[in-house]
């Protein structure tokens, strides 16, 4: 027998034996490993939606909007992202140099209009006394002339005429100053009427400026913190800071009152068996999923809505939140975990 037949009869007996004694674990060790359920204890169920923190008392603010101003407006002051405001607080100002500029045009308009005015009155009253004493010239010549009239048995026949012509002359020069005098009257009042206007509408043009400027500044309509919301500014979405132009009528900041806050979501058909008043409500927050906030469940929608192409439908509910936590802020998204009371067991059927 050769050298490798020797360590082979060696080495083989011993693989064979280690083989032999080595433990494989068993199928009913690992199955013994799984929890098993109690008698009698239930499973704990729960139903998970996810939704968005709101205030209940909030407001958005815009950039003002000025009417006669181009679309663009300078903010020079802004209160700080998270600050908390009392109500009537300044919270923004624009810069109202164009506004004073307008304000201070239609003002010096407005004035100069008024002494036109004022001279315009004057010198209507100025018209009408001439016209009143040609008026009264004129007839006193007609009296005159009428009274020479008078005395035609005695005069030649050409003093006659003369008279009846001087007489003719005086009545058609009193019918004319009549009747220029109508219409001079309603010319004057008609050039008063539009100095008039003129001026009520600069006056308009004046308020609308101050009422502008007043505009530009921005104040809380009520108390609560404040949050910076995205606007456009600088070619891209941002938070507004001091120097930006910003467009009117885009979102400036918003303020809600921390004190009451609650969580909207959408809720499935047949997790709606679960909106019990007797459900334990939990919210937990995506930003911060370790804190646990209580709640309760305040109404829902009776109307279902379903998404295009899907038979499951849904419901709007409203979940108000019972704690105040300094870590809740809007449109936040969240998760409200709902808790149905334990179901009473099931009746043991009949004796067989």
């Amino acid at each position: 027998m050769g050298r490798s037949a020797r360590v082979l009869t060696v080495v083989l007996p011993a693989l064979l034996f280690a083989g032999c004694t080595r433990t494989s674990p068993s199928t009913i060790q690992a199955a013994s490993t799984a929890p098993r359920p109690e008698s009698g204890q239930r499973i704990k169920r729960e139903i998970r939606i996810t939704g968005l923190i709101q205030a209940v008392h909030s407001v958005k603010i815009l950039v003002p909007q000025i009417q006669g101003q181009l679309s663009m407006m300078t903010l020079t002051q802004l209160v700080a992202n998270g600050s908390h405001v009392n109500e009537g607080d300044l919270i923004a100002t624009f810069d109202p140099t164009q506004q004073m500029d307008a304000a201070r045009d239609a003002k010096a308009k407005f004035e100069d209009l008024g002494h036109q005015l004022d001279q315009k009155v004057a010198q209507n009253r100025t018209n009408v006394a001439t016209r009143a004493v040609d008026l009264r010239q004129a007839r006193a010549d007609l009296e005159k002339a009428n009274l020479e009239l008078t005395k035609g048995s005695t005069l030649a026949d050409i003093d006659k005429t003369e008279n009846e012509i001087k007489a003719a002359g005086a009545k058609v020069h009193v019918d004319s100053l009549t009747k220029s005098t109508a219409f001079h009257e309603k010319s004057e009042a008609a050039a008063l009427r539009i100095l008039e206007l003129q001026r009520d509408r600069q006056k308009i043009y004046m308020e609308r400026a101050e009422d502008n400027i007043k505009k530009l500044e921005i104040h809380a309509p009520l108390a609560g913190m404040v949050i910076h919301e995205l606007t456009y500014r600088a070619g891209n979405y941002g938070h507004a800071q001091v120097g930006d132009q910003i467009y009117r009528g885009y979102p400036l900041v918003s303020i809600f009152e921390p004190s009451e806050m609650r969580v909207r979501c959408s809720i499935n058909e047949p997790d709606i068996l679960g909106l019990a008043a007797q459900s334990k409500v939990s919210v937990y927050l995506d930003a911060y999923p370790e804190i646990a906030i209580p709640a309760h469940f305040v109404f829902a929608s009776p109307v279902a809505s379903s998404a295009l192409g899907t038979p499951i439908k849904t419901f709007l509910a409203v979940f108000a939140i019972d704690r105040r936590d300094p870590h809740l802020l809007p449109d936040l998204s969240a998760a409200i975990v709902l808790e149905p009371p334990p179901r009473a067991p099931a009746a043991s059927g009949g004796a067989r």
